[in-house]
């Protein structure tokens, strides 16, 4: 049986995540945003580039 351990690798959901302000949709943090994190606004490309 597993022992509860949350830093198991796989597992996401004790990442922090935030809503796109584009889409609307949740998404987590990615080890890519780790310095900029306070920045990030947007789930993805896509996104960051709507009028």
């Amino acid at each position: 049986m597993p022992s509860g351990n949350t830093s198991h690798k796989g597992n996401k959901s004790y990442l922090p995540s935030k809503i796109c302000a584009a889409c609307g949709k949740p998404f987590t943090w990615r080890k890519k945003w780790e310095k900029n994190w306070e920045n990030v606004k947007y789930c993805s490309e896509r996104c960051r580039k709507q009028p």
